[in-house]
This record gives C-alpha cells, structure tokens and sequence, in this order.
C-alpha cells in the first residue's frame, strides 16, 4: 500500500520506525563521518539532492541537460537553496573529498559533465534502502528487496524523489525549531540523535524526557564545536523546545512536544514522497497489510 504523510503523521507505529530510522542515521554518520556530513545539515542535504537529480535525470540525448557546475549553481539559486557562491564552493568541496567527478567520457570534448562517484552513490543507496525498509516494516511491503533486486532501480527513482522534497513545503518549511537546527552545521544529526534517544513517547504529553545527554559525547561524536553546540540549545530553550531538569542529582534533557510533532511531521512528508516515487515506478503489486495502531 501506498502511505500518505498525513497518515504517517497520525500513525504511533510510523513514529515507533522512525525512532530507528534516526538511530541508522546516527550509525551512518559514525560510521563516515565526512560522507554523512553532507546530510547533517538541510542546506548540504538539499543541495546533495539536487546535484544527484541533475546526474540521474540527464537526457541521454541532450548534453545540455547533464550535471554542470554553471546549472547546478542556477538551479541552487532557483530553487533558493544557496546563494551563487555557497552552490559553487559545494561543488568544489564533493569534488575535493572525492564524493564528485568530471566524467571520462563527456559527450562533448568541450563540455566536462560532473557526476557522483561511487562512495556517494552507495551511501545515498544506503539512505534510500533504509526509508523503504522501514516503509516495509508498516505493511510487509517488499520495497527494500525491490531495490536490492533490482539496482537500477536507484537511478529511476532518484530525480523523483530529489524533485519531491525541493517543491515540498513541509520539508523543506517544517518548523522554527527543526529548522533552528537542520540549518546549522551538524544539527540535523544531533536532532536525530536526541530523537533516538527516546524510549517512551506519550504523543499527547507536553514535554518527553529522554535522559541524560552528555555534551562532550555530542561533539566528539558529530563533529559539533561545544560553542556552537551550546549556542544551539541556549537557542532552542529560548523558544521552550528542549529543556533541562535536575532529576535525582542528573541533569536531563527533555523534549517539546511542539519539537517532536515537527520533526515527525517533517519525516511523515518525506518518506511518503519516497513512497509515491516507489510505487510510481514499480509495477509489481507490493503484499497488503493493515497499518497498525492508528489512533
């Protein structure tokens, strides 16, 4: 079955799989820290997306249409993801950590298209396999396998999904305080990282406690400075996301229930892009299962 994002939005057990999907993303970070980096924050992620979609959604038959840094840099503006310069500077940092590369085989001498090598492609792969495993958790879906099946399967996907969530307002719009975050270098990690950290969740409480966090552990882990780590939260207590109780002789750290519903919200929009771009491409009927625990 085919989910909308007000379905996931609405849905206890979608929140229950995206508490894991955010402890993979803390995993994947730990795992390549400066691969991961260009989706720990919404500016480098969005800008990822739409270089990929620039490669993957070409017309074979029209070099114009390829991944050039000049187009991307216009699309970056168009789509008013970056400034001129912070588009350009993106280009020249993928390609100076390997991540991006002038093709070997441009379909002009003249014209150099630019294209993802492969420790990108495979990263992102993992980043698309991981929202239709867990898309696959809700119905006993098969998408995941889908896509393991078949690996071409990525490239027809992709452009659709990259154009999804550049036009989706509500991914790209989520809130004040998932954007207080996402924006800045490293937040959207430590995002995912405090929404890991929850173990019960009560969507109708004001504020979920999800226990002790230890700074030093945070910027070692995300490569986050402690300035800009304390500047993070002193911003984000000012507007009452997240605040500190001393429970037991234990600093603790507790959850707006405003921060959860955004960033669940945020989430709901984009694996149900992911989703239509799924069934969009596939003709294979995927096994129907009832989604679970609707309230």
């Amino acid at each position: 079955m085919m989910f909308s994002a007000n379905e996931l939005a609405s849905n206890t057990t979608f929140f229950d799989a995206m508490r894991v999907y955010a402890r993979q993303m803390t995993a994947m970070f730990a795992e390549s820290p400066r691969m991961a980096s260009v989706f720990a924050s919404q500016q480098r992620w969005l800008m990822a997306q739409l270089g990929l979609s620039l490669h993957y959604g070409r017309d074979p038959a029209d070099p114009s249409t390829s991944f050039y840094a000049g187009r991307f840099v216009a699309r970056a503006m168009d789509y008013r993801i970056a400034s001129r310069n912070t588009a350009a500077a993106f280009v020249q940092e993928m390609m100076a950590y390997r991540f991006l590369r002038a093709s070997d085989n441009p379909p002009d001498n003249r014209m150099r298209p630019l294209e993802p090598t492969e420790i990108a492609v495979q990263t992102v792969v993992k980043w698309l396999y991981a929202h239709l495993a867990i898309l696959d958790t809700l119905d006993g879906g098969n998408r995941a396998i889908c896509l393991t099946e078949n690996p071409a399967l990525f490239t027809n996907l992709q452009p659709i999904i990259a154009v999804g969530i550049l036009e989706n307002h509500g991914v790209r719009h989520p809130g004040e305080t998932f954007n207080l975050f996402t924006w800045a270098n490293s937040g959207g990690v430590v995002m995912d990282y405090f929404i890991s950290m929850i173990t019960q969740f009560d969507p109708d409480a004001p504020r979920t406690l999800i226990g002790p966090i230890s700074s030093a552990k945070v910027c070692q882990s995300y490569m986050i400075s402690k300035t800009h780590l304390k500047r993070l939260m002193s911003k984000a207590g000012e507007i009452g996301s997240v605040a500190f109780e001393t429970i037991n002789r234990r600093n603790m750290l507790w959850l707006s229930q405003v921060f959860i519903r955004e960033y669940w919200n945020y989430q709901a929009e984009k694996f149900a892009i992911i989703d239509a771009a799924f069934h969009r491409e596939t003709a294979s009927a995927l096994p129907i299962r009832q989604l679970s625990a609707v309230p």
